[in-house]
């Protein structure tokens, strides 16, 4: 192998390293109010370069999502960021736990979101969710 294909080489499993990926509650394709009892999970995979390179949807876990598995399968995924609508405090520290930063108050179609976040174009709300029927979010 030449010294430019080694670079090449090298070149592309650098950037594949380096890839990000961010997650969003969602229904409808729409970022979903409540992380906990959203339809599924949107991943998007990001380049260096900042641009979406790809999108896959995760089943959300059956009852609230900070006392599920779903933290600890986002992190196994590669997840950094969650692009939520709402969330307790108790949710966020579980996600923190796994390496998963938060920014909550987002609205809208999730790739848009997406787009928007990459564009640093979104501040966190910094409201957390106050009303939760089953105290899940109060650890």
């Amino acid at each position: 192998m030449s010294a430019l294909q080694k670079a090449s080489v090298k070149s592309h499993y650098l950037k594949k390293e380096n890839r990000m990926k961010i997650a969003l509650p969602a229904c409808q394709n729409q970022v979903d109010e409540h992380f906990g009892h959203c339809e599924y999970f949107t991943v998007f995979t990001i380049n260096d370069d900042h641009k979406i390179m790809s999108e896959e949807t995760v089943s959300s876990p059956a009852g609230c999502g900070c006392k599920s598995n779903i933290a600890e399968t986002l992190s196994q995924m590669g997840v950094k960021m969650m692009l939520a609508g709402n969330m307790g405090q108790g949710a966020v520290n579980v996600l923190d736990g796994y390496g998963i930063k938060v920014l909550r108050g987002c609205k809208g179609e999730v790739k848009r979101v997406a787009e928007q976040w990459l564009s640093n174009n979104l501040k966190d709300s910094g409201i957390a969710c106050e009303l939760h029927e089953h105290g899940c979010h109060e650890t």
